[in-house]
């Protein structure tokens, strides 16, 4: 095979269709300008579906008293003052814009005390919407296509390269402008809220690969009611309500240990402390047989079971014949979402490769060291509109197409070479154990020994990395994607590692046993690349008017995502 199997041309390329591709789509398309879509799942794969909450409403709708500076403010103090402030203000001051984009749309979406939402599935109804509407712009959309690697020119990106999972036939996209929008890498740990074959870190990956940096890839958020089985729905999250309603974390012993961790609040406490707390219940042994603590609402009258949460009933039901009436549900800290990414510019988030965005749990910058719950929705609206405007704006500046023939054949040569690979390592083995020493070594909490056992065994895995096999067979070219995967974990892995040794503190979801407090002199960026390693970089001072509505806000009393 060569690359000339399908060649498509347009001004702007956008990998990835969850909602922040999708709304970086409609913009290039509302624009004008020539988009297509590409997209590693069937086409109708629905993303960005949380189980729970919402995003923020913007205070020109629902609440005049409290202006854009307080949003800010918030996600400034849920973020341990490592959130960029340029990028919050960003966010804050376009929120109005975002709830009126999704109402034009056709969401509907409710008003409840400063944040609009769309019931309980309000990710999967965003979805739904943009989906309509990028249909009824005729995007095109690319389906079951891997993006093996970005052509890059001299620091200049102008397309990519990849390859149909179904029949192997390889792709050559030419853009002008490239926007990668295919989540984070939360799907390196054992337990994960993650799709399986999904964030695996493919958008760093690529952009780390063309020449952009990350940036404070330690930094991931755990939520503690993930499911430990059965496997394929192993990392199910649990709704919030479960226990807003009055569900209890009991350890093996039947205590009810949140209220040693957090005696004011017990359950209802942050996200970052109750993962913490049932980690640190679990690795002192006082954990279920299988590695996790029990959520129990038995104690509650079966009819408030019944009428206030019954999807969680029911999906415990279908899932493990479980009825949460009589009996506790096994639950773990499962990874929910990085918090880290790809460094991008806080006003369009462009990259250090000229043309290239990056947009959604991809991109760093906007939650810091913990996420206020409003904001990931309002993140991919709002940059996905940013990004894509600016993608379309790019592209027409142009004056001529780069082409590099040396680029497009190297492209076209890795993939040659791992079709031909008969090894002796398992892919999917390999993959496994990064998950494993992840889980082990860099998961809730981190200590310098563990993190330097984590980057041995990560060169371990490396080394016989050049030894794997690749098969195809009738069902398509999956394993050959399976390398991609694993090419993507395992950046991640090193990135992430090499940052939690570089953080030598415990600030929000980081948790280091061996440096418990926080050190202001780490109230800093770090910025990451393969060559460089890390880096530190002073975090933007926050703008006075924002500072002066922190004061009377404790981080510890925001909900976190």
């Amino acid at each position: 095979m060569s690359s000339l199997g399908h060649q498509v041309a347009t001004s702007v390329l956008v990998v990835g269709t969850g909602g922040s591709g999708l709304r970086a789509a409609i913009e290039v398309a509302e624009a004008g300008v020539a988009v297509v879509a590409v997209v590693k799942h069937t086409a109708d794969g629905v993303h960005t579906a949380v189980p729970a909450g919402g995003f923020a409403e913007p205070p020109d709708v629902a609440h005049a008293r409290d202006p854009w500076e307080r949003h800010a403010a918030d996600t400034l103090l849920e973020g341990h003052l490592l959130a960029d402030p340029r990028t919050v203000e960003v966010v804050a001051r376009h929120a109005a814009q975002g709830f009126h984009d999704v109402a034009r749309y056709g969401t509907h979406v409710d008003s409840r005390g400063g944040t609009a939402s769309a019931g309980s599935c309000t990710g999967v109804g965003v979805q739904r919407a943009l989906r309509a509407r990028a249909k009824h712009l005729a995007i095109p959309v690319l389906p079951n296509l891997c993006v093996t690697r970005l052509l890059v020119d001299d620091g200049t990106v102008f397309g990519a390269y990849g390859f149909d999972l179904v029949d192997g036939s390889r792709y050559l996209v030419h853009a002008d402008s490239v926007i990668l929008a295919t989540g984070g890498h939360a799907r390196i740990w054992r337990h994960t809220s993650s799709r399986r074959h999904e964030n695996t870190g493919d958008s760093l990956r690529l952009a780390v690969e063309a020449g952009a940096r990350g940036r404070d890839l330690e930094l991931v958020q755990f939520h503690p009611f993930g499911l430990i089985r059965p496997e394929i729905a192993a990392g199910m999250l649990i709704s919030e309500s479960a226990h807003s309603e009055g569900g209890v974390l009991l350890n093996n012993l039947g205590e009810r240990f949140m209220t040693r961790y957090d005696a004011a609040r017990a359950e209802l406490s942050s996200r970052d402390r109750a993962a913490l707390a049932s980690y640190t219940e679990i690795k002192e042994g006082r954990g279920s047989q299988a590695g996790g603590v029990w959520l129990d609402l038995s104690h509650l009258p079966p009819e408030t079971i019944l009428t206030r949460l019954p999807r969680v009933h029911q999906t415990l039901l279908d899932l493990q014949k479980l009825d949460i009436t009589q009996d506790p549900v096994e639950v773990v800290p499962t990874a929910r979402y990085c918090l880290g990414g790809v460094w991008v510019r806080p006003e369009d988030h462009s990259t250090d490769v000229n043309g290239l965005f990056v947009i959604g749990e991809a991109a760093g910058g906007l939650h810091g060291a913990n996420r206020l719950e409003v904001n990931s929705l309002l993140e991919l609206l709002v940059y996905g509109r940013l990004a894509g405007r600016a993608a379309a704006e790019y592209s027409a500046r142009l004056t001529g197409q780069r082409r590099s023939p040396a680029a497009i054949r190297a492209a076209d040569g890795e993939v040659n070479g791992l079709l031909s690979a008969d090894g002796g390592q398992s892919v999917r083995g390999l993959q496994r154990l990064v998950r494993h020493l992840m889980t082990e070594y860099a998961g809730v909490v981190r200590d310098e020994a563990g993190l330097a056992a984590g980057l041995a065994q990560l060169d371990e895995i490396e080394a016989r990395m050049a030894d794997i096999s690749v098969h195809v067979d009738i069902g398509g070219f999956q394993e050959l994607a399976y390398v991609y995967d694993l090419r993507s974990s395992v950046l991640a892995a090193r990135a992430t590692i090499e940052c939690a040794l570089e953080r030598r503190e415990s600030r929000g979801c980081h948790n280091r046993s061996d440096h418990p407090g926080t050190d202001p002199d780490l109230t800093a960026t770090l910025l990451w690349s393969p060559s460089t390693g890390v880096r530190r970089e002073p975090v933007p001072p926050i703008p006075t008017d924002i500072a002066e509505l922190m004061y009377d806000v404790a981080a510890d009393d925001k909900p976190a995502e």
